[in-house]
């Protein structure tokens, strides 16, 4: 894996800009995925002169290691772990054949596709993977502000429907700024500098989590207002 983050850190992350109250628990992943390889990369470069495809392939070795310690100890397979475990290998195998940093960067893009891919596909049928996140930051750890959730994503609730609408259009704005950003970093990856990739390519995923949390509200307002007038309505309780 190259020095970008990973598809737990990003599924993490993600789930921090929807939740707040579990952004701590996002930093530690952040580090060790984000901040160890890309720093990694630049000391094996720079200072130690090693090739952009060997330097990239070792800075990647925590995050790897932590995908496959991931998998064992949760013992079933994740979704999200396991793409990663399974790109990280091809990557792998298709830059020890053409020794090219560039695939190595652009084989990060095709995973943010994916995972972009599946959140689009999630809201297109019904099943929006983007609602857990949010139902911690809506609900606010409040028993029937989760109960009156429920209702609505059930739909046994009034504003069911408006309800389930917006959660799908959650999940599209999610999926569109993940999709945009697994563009722009293919795009960079064979346009640009390995070297500028190095970097640029966590600020595409950053601000890609940002412009989803910002875009975003556009539906999870609607959604907390449902919330709200669900668990006031005396029928529900």
């Amino acid at each position: 894996m190259s020095q970008t983050i990973s598809a737990p850190a990003a599924v993490t992350t993600v789930e921090a800009a929807g939740a707040p109250g579990r952004a701590g628990s996002a930093f530690g992943p952040l580090v060790l995925d984000v901040a160890v390889p890309l720093a990694g990369y630049y000391l094996l470069h720079s200072a130690f002169g090693m090739s952009e495809f060997a330097a990239l392939a070792w800075s990647g070795a925590v995050p790897a290691v932590r995908t496959v310690l991931g998998l064992v100890r949760e013992r079933r397979l994740n979704l999200w772990a396991s793409m990663m475990l399974g790109v990280n290998v091809l990557g792998l195998a298709l830059t020890t054949v053409t020794g090219d940093a560039r695939l190595m960067l652009a084989k990060d893009g095709a995973l943010s596709g994916g995972l972009a891919l599946a959140v689009l596909v999630s809201a297109l049928i019904g099943r929006p993977m983007m609602s857990p996140a949010l139902m911690p930051f809506a609900t606010k750890g409040d028993r029937a502000r989760s109960a009156a959730w429920q209702r609505l994503a059930g739909g046994r609730a009034a504003g069911s429907r408006a309800f389930r609408r917006h959660e799908r259009l959650f999940s599209g704005i999610w999926g569109t700024a993940l999709l945009t950003e697994c563009a722009a970093r293919v795009v960079g990856a064979f346009t640009l500098p390995v070297s500028t990739m190095a970097w640029l390519s966590t600020v595409f995923l950053v601000t890609a989590i940002a412009a989803g949390s910002v875009l975003g509200q556009i539906a999870a307002d609607p959604m907390e207002k449902l919330v709200s007038a669900e668990t006031a309505e005396p029928s529900a309780r």
